[in-house]
């Protein structure tokens, strides 16, 4: 079996978000490409070679498929540290991604860069892709001279002209998992999330009730995502541990940023969250930035402050005067709970198995329609939703989503844009007083009936491209049935 479908079959058995690298020497078009996935200005992008100076990072899908797109710098011969530090981050992405591009130029013949650039990415073992850019430069584009790199496959790009692109993208996610959650196999996943050095390993190798992570009083042990299953209460769970976060101007080029990139794909796969905070270093905005990036992704949380042990001088009375400070600094996720830890004398560990089942009991939850719609009834008879003069919002009834793991409910109604962001709180508070749903976020979308069909469009499934060809499709089955003298079925569009 030759190394290219050995790593391709390793990476489909992963459950991780793809990280996908782009790497070559400088003024290939590396940016120029990163910029032309995204469909957007994200990489600086300039004639002078050298212009990327670190690593940037975003997220990118096809065809459904979500994954991590790195555009690192330029290789070349390091002639100071700081060039030598930016040239290490190169081998790292080579480590840390699941497929790597190599780009090349094809009106430049091969160069002793990109010798060195194909043989770094070879020699780790992962799908590796050549990129000939520029073909547009070339009377008539022969792909013949760069077989000499060694890599297959081989695809022509223009990037300025977006030549290309498509089948690059094809075949990226033709070795890459399919989108960013894991499969469904009952398992709930856990993700421990923080700064570097707030006792994340130490966490997990109590829960995990072995010594798997290296624990140090250096910070930024963990680079990677290590990986625990233990059952509890007759249900298998997944511990997954992380690489610490820093704001953004404390992330070191190299490894560390792609160990923050592992960090966030670990919150899209996660059930439930475990928020770490040092008790002798409460309230960090990057705690807080943290906090929002699992309520945006729809995932349980549990803030978890940790080291308790150390906390010196503390009394009965510590922990009450201290929770009302930090429930003020995380008023935006009021639902989570709050949880004091030691996993030096084992204070409150094994309640955190009892509070991510319990969370996940909450966010698998259903409502029935009926009872929602009495609910809204009851809430709008209470406190009608205001609006503008002779705008006035109107909310007809309310479904849950069956099929989405976050409680999500779609509101129809007429006027729905007029809704205010605090009636929305007013309903999302009212939700959970009376059915619960602590310790996850709840998503709310307002919908105009005519919108789409009588059910609306939800939010979190296909773009509204996918709608209008499910519409055309319907359409034209319509016509086809009217053709055959066939009585048609009603068009709900």
């Amino acid at each position: 079996m030759s190394i290219l479908s050995t790593s391709v079959i390793l990476l489909l058995m992963s459950k991780k978000l793809p990280i996908v690298a782009i790497v070559g020497r400088a003024n290939v078009g590396k940016s120029s490409l990163f910029n032309a996935i995204l469909d957007r200005r994200e990489a600086i992008v300039a004639r002078e070679a050298g212009t990327t100076r670190d690593s940037i990072t975003a997220k990118a899908s096809h065809e459904d498929q979500d994954f991590w797109l790195v555009d690192t710098a330029g290789i070349k011969d390091a002639e100071d540290e700081f060039e030598f530090t930016i040239q290490e981050q190169i081998t790292q992405a080579a480590d840390s991604a699941d497929v790597i591009w190599v780009m090349v130029e094809a009106n430049i013949p091969i160069t002793e860069e990109d010798r060195r650039v194909a043989k770094m990415a070879l020699k780790s073992r992962k799908p590796v892709f050549l990129v000939i850019n520029k073909i547009d430069k070339v009377k008539k584009p022969d792909f013949a001279g760069f077989e000499r790199l060694g890599i297959k496959p081989m695809i022509g790009t223009t990037v300025k002209q977006k030549r290309g692109l498509t089948e690059l993208l094809d075949k990226l996610v033709a070795v890459i998992p399919k989108a960013s959650l894991a499969e469904d196999d009952g398992r709930l996943r856990i993700a421990l999330l923080g700064r570097p050095n707030v006792g994340k390993s130490s966490l997990f190798n109590s829960l995990a009730k072995k010594q798997q992570a290296i624990v140090a009083d250096v910070a930024g042990t963990t680079r990677d995502i290590n990986r625990a299953s233990v059952r509890y209460k007759g249900r298998e769970v997944e511990i997954m541990d992380t690489a610490g976060i820093r704001r953004s101007g404390k992330i070191e080029v190299g490894i560390e940023k792609f160990s923050v990139i592992r960090a966030l794909s670990a919150i899209e796969e996660a059930d439930v969250c475990f928020l770490l905070m040092e008790a002798s270093e409460l309230n960090v905005a990057i705690d807080q930035k943290i906090a929002g990036m699992i309520k945006e992704a729809g995932k349980g949380l549990v803030l978890v402050v940790s080291k308790w042990d150390a906390v010196e001088g503390k009394d009965a009375y510590t922990r009450d005067a201290l929770a009302p400070q930090i429930a003020r600094t995380y008023d935006f996720v009021p639902w989570a709970p709050l949880i004091f830890t030691s996993s030096i004398n084992g204070q409150n560990v094994t309640k955190l198995f009892d509070l991510a089942m319990s969370i996940d009991s909450e966010r698998e939850k259903r409502i029935t329609t009926p009872d929602l719609n009495r609910f809204l009834r009851q809430m709008v008879d209470a406190h009608p939703p205001a609006g503008l003069k002779n705008r006035a919002p109107k909310l007809n009834y309310m479904v849950q989503e069956t099929d989405n793991p976050t409680p999500a409910f779609k509101i129809f109604g007429s006027q729905s844009n007029f809704v205010h962001w605090s009636y929305r709180r007013y309903l999302e508070r009212g939700l959970r007083l009376k059915y619960g749903f602590e310790g996850t976020p709840i998503q709310l979308w307002f919908i105009e009936k005519h919108i789409g069909h009588k059910h609306g469009v939800s939010p979190t499934k296909a773009d509204n491209s996918a709608l209008q060809r499910h519409i055309k499709d319907k359409k034209a089955r319509i016509a086809s049935n009217n053709a055959d003298n066939q009585p048609a079925t009603s068009d709900p569009y």
